[in-house]
């Protein structure tokens, strides 16, 4: 289980970062506003759900297969230091291009940007800094980051798996996707909109690639018979119609405006919830995938796609400011390919020279010391080789575990 793959996660990544150049893209334009398309381009931050589900499912896994094989579970120290490894890099470069590059509005000051690129802005009142104000989902992530260790120890640390443990354990991870539309429902109804940027309020989407994870560790050990999610292994157009029959339901008003304004607690709760099932169905076929599945989403090009996701949300709105500077465009006045089609090509093109020439060279440099890692407390290696490597940016890695007692 410790050597599992899953390459169609790489296609889903790239997917996620899809869908949020365009929605963004389509909002520059108004599109997302107005025309036949408006709702289904406004809902494409969908990929923001979908993000958090890769997430879940590939951060929690760990955690999971040392449950079931009774070994030690990753340890923090290395887990945090390969997180930072992989998302500061690249945002510390798109803080400095955004404050060099793009208009700013006069309330935002150089401690924005430092806000940025510390992810705490998400806590701060003020304006978003012009370029940046996607980080918000990052800032996010990272917190979940920082809960997880201590989340799964709760879930997994206090008596051996057994099936009744484990249905348990899918129980309490299927209560949390109902806490984040509670928390949105909540935050509406009491005008407090800086609290619906918090974990809280996503929490259920994170949720969902745990459960996912929990479950497909379980199955592949034996330790939980058959359910209703096995056939739906055998049918993912289903699955995924399925999804896109929510996200149409999304794309209508029951799941709020179109714009920036605030959505009634109701909206917000329906919204939160039609996400929570969105990124469920685009993720879980993506986890037993058939051979066209798997030769589509975790192809070469697939993975290419999936390396550089990453990069592509981090500078997309620096590159969109960029384009709209240069062809003198006015906000929200249309031509939606005038915009979509630059933006898309230049974000990739940048996003790859950051990948290559930056990010995978430092994610290298950085874990090939081990200086302060098990070995330093007699702990088995064999514990956290493997899931220090991966998150929803980063391809999943098959990486042999080192023979017994050494470390």
């Amino acid at each position: 289980m410790r050597r599992t793959r899953f390459p169609a996660l790489d296609g889903l990544r790239a997917i996620g970062a899809l869908a949020v150049v365009t929605t963004h893209v389509g909002f520059h334009t108004g599109t997302s506003l107005h025309g036949p398309f408006a709702g289904l381009l406004a809902r494409l931050d969908v990929g923001v759900a979908i993000f958090f589900a890769i997430s879940g499912f590939l951060l929690y896994r760990p955690h999971a297969v040392a449950w079931f094989e009774g070994t030690l579970p990753p340890l923090t120290l290395p887990y945090l230091r390969n997180r930072a490894l992989r998302i500061l890099p690249a945002l510390w470069v798109a803080v400095l291009l955004a404050a060099l590059l793009v208009p700013h509005k006069a309330d935002v000051i150089w401690t924005t940007y430092v806000q940025h690129a510390t992810l705490t802005q998400i806590y701060f009142n003020g304006l978003a800094a012009d370029g940046l104000t996607q980080l918000w989902s990052l800032a996010t992530e990272v917190a979940f980051y920082l809960l997880l260790p201590s989340l799964a120890r709760l879930l997994t640390g206090y008596e051996r798996p057994t099936r009744r443990s484990v249905r348990w354990r899918l129980a309490v991870l299927g209560a949390f996707t109902l806490l984040g539309p509670a928390w949105m429902a909540g935050v509406n109804a009491t005008g407090h909109p800086r609290a619906g940027l918090w974990l809280p309020g996503y929490v259920g989407w994170f949720a969902v690639g745990m459960g996912f994870a929990l479950w497909q560790v379980a199955r592949s050990s034996g330790r939980l018979g058959p359910s209703a999610l096995d056939t739906l292994t055998k049918i993912p157009g289903t699955v995924w119609g399925v999804g896109f029959a929510l996200l149409l339901i999304a794309a209508t008003p029951v799941a709020g405006p179109y714009n920036l304004s605030a959505p009634t607690p109701g909206q917000a709760l329906v919204k939160s919830l039609l996400y929570t099932g969105i990124a469920a169905c685009v993720l879980f076929p993506a986890l037993t995938p058939t051979a066209r599945t798997a030769s589509v989403l975790g192809g070469r090009v697939g993975h290419v796609a999936g390396d550089i996701s990453y990069g592509v949300f981090a500078y997309h709105l620096i590159v969109l400011s960029l384009v709209e500077q240069i062809s003198g465009y006015t906000l929200f006045s249309g031509r939606f390919a005038l915009l979509y089609f630059p933006t898309l090509v230049v974000s990739a093109t940048v996003a790859a020279a950051s990948y290559y020439g930056m990010e995978r060279p430092v994610m290298r440099l950085g874990r090939r010391d081990r200086s302060y890692d098990v070995s330093s407390v007699g702990r088995d290696k064999r514990a956290s080789a493997q899931p220090n490597t991966i998150d929803a940016w980063t391809t999943p890695e098959v990486t042999p575990a080192p023979p017994s007692g050494q470390g």
